[in-house]
């Protein structure tokens, strides 16, 4: 049963681990044609942590490294401006030209219509990659200063050989101190490819699937990181089929018993800009969809997962109730898909007005 220590106990309610980029916008236009950039900062765990600040009010910090030059500054004022704690943040000499150390940058189009959205990223031999078990102290931070959720996943355990030491590390430190830890498998080919590719994800995933609590990703992440099979879905993922989601849960369930919480987003794909999203979840042998909302026009697809990541944890601490908990995650994913860059907009009364059935008339 999934329970959390008391928010007196802890100064955090939650901390994330991962890698945070500078990410560059074209706007409307595309990356290899425009002039200009709208700045942002974005990382699939930050964005987590960013958002259970921002959105739903909680105290939250990030674990990462960047190297110390004036482009990790900017990022550490983006994460600053959000209000995510940064007393984690090792800080790497920098050489100067980035030839020992650098700091990564991602460079995304949003896609329209039949265009789908794209990123490049610039991510090699940057500080957080170098990361290795024993440069953190977790000690420290779980035993000490005491969080009641801790958050990462895929990206973060892709990006070098170390990596994944530095996750199980952190995970088996969280529940030694009874923190409930969670995992977004978020699987990226571009990460994995040089490093042995989807074989390896599934040996690192596999492994790291046994510390975790609340296992969260979607369909092709399941699929890719642990081997389980959504039959029944289209390779376009154009419809979908939610029998076949509540069977692959049930197997994931099945194989990894220390799940207490399941949870992915249902995504049909019919342009860049207009999806079908919805989401389903698994707590204590009990399964809860969230509200369907078909044909949901997007803006910006990106930190969408993030955000509905952010929404489910801050339901399963608040209500502790799955149904309520999977429709926070829907809703705010949904609104976050509503505006640009990686991070949510919204407040959590805007979420709990789409999950009351708000409609989208002038606000006065």
């Amino acid at each position: 049963m999934l329970q959390y220590k008391s928010a007196e106990s802890c100064r955090f309610d939650e901390v994330s681990l991962g890698e945070i980029m500078l990410r560059l916008d074209p706007g409307c236009g595309r990356i290899h044609t425009t002039r200009t950039f709208d700045v942002w900062e974005g990382g699939g765990e930050y964005n987590v942590a960013r958002g259970l600040r921002r959105c739903f009010g909680l105290r939250t910090a990030v674990v990462t490294a960047f190297a110390d030059n004036a482009v990790g500054r900017l990022v550490e004022d983006f994460i600053l401006q959000g209000g995510v704690d940064t007393s984690y943040v090792k800080w790497v000499p920098y050489d100067g030209i980035g030839r020992t150390v650098r700091n990564g940058l991602n460079f995304v189009e949003r896609g329209f219509g039949i265009r789908g959205a794209k990123s490049c990223s610039d991510r090699g031999n940057t500080a957080v990659s170098q990361l290795k078990a024993g440069d953190i102290d977790w000690e420290e931070i779980f035993g000490k200063q005491g969080v009641r959720h801790f958050h990462t996943g895929g990206i973060f355990a892709a990006l070098s050989d170390t990596t994944p030491d530095v996750v199980i590390e952190a995970l088996k430190t969280a529940k030694k101190y009874g923190t409930v830890t969670s995992y977004d498998l978020n699987y990226r080919p571009s990460l994995w490819k040089s490093i042995g590719g989807v074989e390896r994800a599934r040996e690192v995933n596999r492994e790291l699937a046994k510390y975790v609590d609340v296992m969260i990703g979607n369909e092709e992440d399941f699929t890719a990181c642990l081997g389980l099979e959504v039959k029944g879905v289209d390779a376009n993922l154009s419809k979908l089929d939610t029998a076949s989601f509540r069977a692959m849960i049930e197997e994931a369930v099945k194989t990894y018993p220390n799940f207490q919480v399941v949870a992915t987003t249902l995504r049909a794909v019919k342009t860049a800009t207009v999806n079908d999203w919805g989401a389903i979840a698994w707590k204590d042998g009990k399964f809860a969809e969230a509200v369907h909302r078909p044909n949901l026009e997007i803006f910006d697809r990106v930190g969408g997962g993030d955000s509905f990541a952010s929404g489910l944890i801050y339901g399963l601490m608040t209500t502790g109730d799955v149904e309520q908990a999977v429709n926070y995650g829907a809703a705010h994913g949904a609104l976050a898909m509503t505006t640009p860059g990686d991070t949510s907009m919204a407040t959590l009364d805007e979420v709990k007005k789409l999950m009351k059935g708000a409609g989208a008339r002038v606000d006065r």
